[in-house]
């Protein structure tokens, strides 16, 4: 552990490490696939399959790094699964404090219902308990690219994603966050 943090909860410092690379891969996706999807895209929608896809990724990363340790794990995954409906209400109340109007706008709960049926869809798709590795991403970031993607393009899913390269920006993310949490548990629970 770190000399600064040595008295941190695992589950916390796991989170710490792992909501902050999961932002910072989504912001990098985001930029990267948007020129490929053409100015008909929709950069909202982009971003918030993005954020679902890449929490989703990072929590099941880091539940296969923490999986000796079942007390952490059950904290750090579904935390990192909330990360799309945080980052929402982070954004929202920017907005709310910025104009002034904090305790005078109601959340429009439609966001929310939407962002849960994204994170359904990539629950499914990427199971618990499973390391999101390259051939899984391989297999299913296509069904992102195709949910992301303006209508009438004229490349497959699979030929804008292959095109890109973000399967290997995704998986070394993965990579890390399960090294992370491993390291993290031995140092918490040396033996």
């Amino acid at each position: 552990m770190s000399p600064a943090s040595p008295d941190l909860p695992l589950a916390a410092r796991v989170a710490a490490f792992a909501a902050p690379a999961a932002l910072s891969v989504t912001q990098d996706v985001v930029r990267a696939v948007l020129p490929v999807l053409t100015d008909q895209a929709d950069p909202g929608l982009v971003a918030e399959e993005t954020l679902t896809l890449v929490a989703t990724v990072t929590a099941r990363a880091a539940e296969v790094g923490l999986r000796e340790r079942p007390d952490a794990l059950a904290a750090v995954g579904p935390a990192l699964a909330e990360l799309p409906f945080l980052y929402h209400d982070f954004l929202l109340g920017a907005q709310v404090v910025a104009s002034g109007a904090e305790g005078e706008v109601a959340p429009d709960q439609s966001v929310y219902a939407r962002l849960d049926r994204k994170a359904a869809f990539y629950g499914m798709h990427l199971a618990p308990g499973r390391f999101p590795g390259p051939s899984l991403l391989r297999e299913k970031m296509p069904l992102w690219m195709g949910r992301i993607s303006p209508p009438k393009l004229p490349t497959s899913p699979d030929a804008r994603l292959a095109e890109t390269g973000l399967v290997d920006v995704v998986a070394a993310l993965a990579r890390l966050v399960t090294a992370f949490a491993q390291k993290a548990a031995q140092e918490a629970d040396p033996a």
